[in-house]
């Protein structure tokens, strides 16, 4: 039978864990309700100038912009991980951490042989798993989720599109969860460059545009545009997946705190009572043993 005051410290410890995984719950349900909105909002105008994008890399040729839809022989490959500053969220580094590993040892693993597959990581979770790996990871971008505006993140995408039209890179795919709901993240490998033109199965209508003013001051403009846009999604849909997961993640251990306080409780009013029991034989043996 478990001593008394241990049951009572552990009681103890467990409702003020209960607490704080309460406390986290309604915290990620709050920033869940604000990142939701905000990827609810970009995600139409993302896609339709992605779109746009499609239908115009068919046409264009590297000296209008077109060096972002040249496709290569995909001999040098860049990965862009997007995990978490912070942890308690479940499995949603680890989920981008696999996904990851798979892409290397699997669709990329001949590059992987060679060394000529790299890491961008966006998130200190990925950053320092992947740091194991000496060499791998190009650069680490943590600081973007303290304050998550387009402003910030479109240096890193200029730096990503300039290291692919360079020749650094023949390929750049985005890993992030995608958002579905708060208790739904989906772990997602998304090609960035280059551009890829719409698939023939796909139900996108190349459009003839008029151009106003001259085609290529607007497809310089658009294109780095669209790119940065894309990232900016990937990286809001990460961050709201990432509330959602902490959320569920909180709610679970909240629960499961519930159930072990239950058990605990009952194991201490059993010892309790074994303890009154066995000082109740102890008086009835001392009384019956004066009498004798």
């Amino acid at each position: 039978m478990p001593n008394l005051k241990e049951v009572r410290n552990r009681i103890t410890s467990v409702s003020s864990t209960q607490q704080i995984t309460s406390a986290m719950k309604m915290v990620s349900a709050a920033k869940l309700r604000r990142a939701q909105d905000a990827v609810t909002r970009l995600r139409p105008y993302s896609a339709k100038l992605r779109e746009i994008l499609q239908n115009l890399s068919a046409s264009l040729d590297a000296s209008e912009g077109g060096q972002f839809s040249i496709k290569r022989e995909p001999n040098k490959i860049l990965l862009v991980a997007i995990t978490s500053n912070r942890g308690l969220c479940g499995g949603f580094n680890a989920n981008i951490i696999k996904l990851a590993n798979r892409l290397m040892q699997e669709e990329y693993a001949e590059q992987h042989k060679k060394g000529q597959v790299k890491l961008i990581t966006i998130g200190k979770k990925g950053s320092d798993y992947f740091k194991k790996n000496p060499g791998m990871v190009v650069s680490s971008h943590n600081e973007v989720f303290d304050n998550l505006v387009f402003e910030t993140v479109a240096p890193v995408a200029q730096s990503i599109m300039d290291a692919f039209a360079n020749g650094s890179y023949d390929k750049v795919v985005i890993l992030y969860n995608q958002f579905k709901n708060a208790a739904v993240q989906v772990p997602t490998n998304e090609g960035f460059l280059p551009v890829e033109p719409p698939s023939t199965d796909a139900k996108v209508s190349q459009t003839d545009y008029i151009f106003e003013p001259e085609k290529n001051a607007i497809i310089q403009d658009l294109i780095p545009k669209s790119l940065k846009i894309q990232l900016y999604k990937a990286l809001l849909d990460s961050l709201a997946a990432e509330h959602g997961a902490r959320m569920t993640a909180m709610h679970k251990a909240t629960d499961n705190a519930k159930e072990l306080l239950k058990d605990l409780k009952l194991s201490y009013n059993k010892a309790r009572q074994a303890a009154i029991t066995n000082e109740i034989l102890e008086i009835v043996s001392g009384a019956n043993a004066l009498k004798g």
